[in-house]
């Protein structure tokens, strides 16, 4: 467990370069999972103004982690209030986290265990009292991580592709 890294909250719009840089990285490794993962050249705009937008409008945080100052890895959440169509009995607001990553030469050090922590703690103190998350099936090394975290699996997604 590496525990010379330090954790900061970043504004997305400040560190843009390089968070493309690891959200890149992620779209990368998403691909060799599902082939149907859109290259990052082709989203990376549309797809950065969407997390800006969240960071800015849906009290979106973003945490990294930088060890001796570099980037290393982070995770991004924002909030989204339930509306009254929704069946379960829990209400309110939740958070949904969409995106997490660590530098391949950084992983199994605890990184992202501390990183997804301090985001529950942080929304915890807010109040919210719900994180979704979505990862793809055959991802078991995020799955086995949420498991360990005491995540559970509510809902399969099914697709076909016509």
């Amino acid at each position: 467990m590496l525990d010379h890294f330090e954790i900061k909250s970043v504004k997305i719009s400040e560190h843009y370069e390089v968070i493309s840089t690891m959200m890149h990285e992620l779209h990368k490794h998403e691909r060799t999972l599902f082939d149907k993962t859109a290259s990052w050249p082709d989203i990376e705009a549309s797809y950065m103004r969407h997390i800006i937008t969240m960071q800015e409008e849906y009290d979106g945080t973003f945490l990294m982690a930088f060890i001796n100052d570099k980037p290393v890895g982070f995770i991004f959440g924002y909030i989204e209030e339930q509306d009254d169509s929704r069946i379960e009995i829990y209400k309110g607001k939740e958070l949904y986290i969409s995106d997490g990553y660590v530098a391949s030469e950084e992983r199994g050090k605890g990184i992202y265990r501390r990183l997804n922590r301090e985001m529950e703690k942080i929304h915890f103190d807010k109040g919210i009292r719900r994180i979704c998350r979505h990862t793809l099936v055959n991802n078991t090394k995020t799955r086995n991580f949420l498991e360990s975290e005491e995540y559970t699996v509510t809902r399969l997604l099914y697709e076909k592709w016509l």
